[in-house]
């Protein structure tokens, strides 16, 4: 998405922010129950809120280690 001049699909702004989501909220693995996750990050938009992506910010909590 960095190379992609994000346009906001809610109110046309072309300006945009990045916040993240973490503590009690971190996305966590399904199959590992100690595992502390990840946070999430957010790219919104700054007129309208509107939501453009979400990713994890530690995808490698995710893989399968078998």
């Amino acid at each position: 998405m960095e190379n992609n001049k994000l346009i906001c699909k809610a109110c046309g702004n072309d300006s945009f922010s990045e916040g993240r989501l973490d503590g009690h909220a971190a996305l966590k693995p399904v199959d590992k129950i100690f595992s502390n996750g990840s946070s999430l990050i957010f790219t919104l938009c700054q007129n309208c809120g509107e939501v453009a992506s979400i990713k994890a910010e530690k995808p490698h909590k995710f893989t399968s280690s078998k």
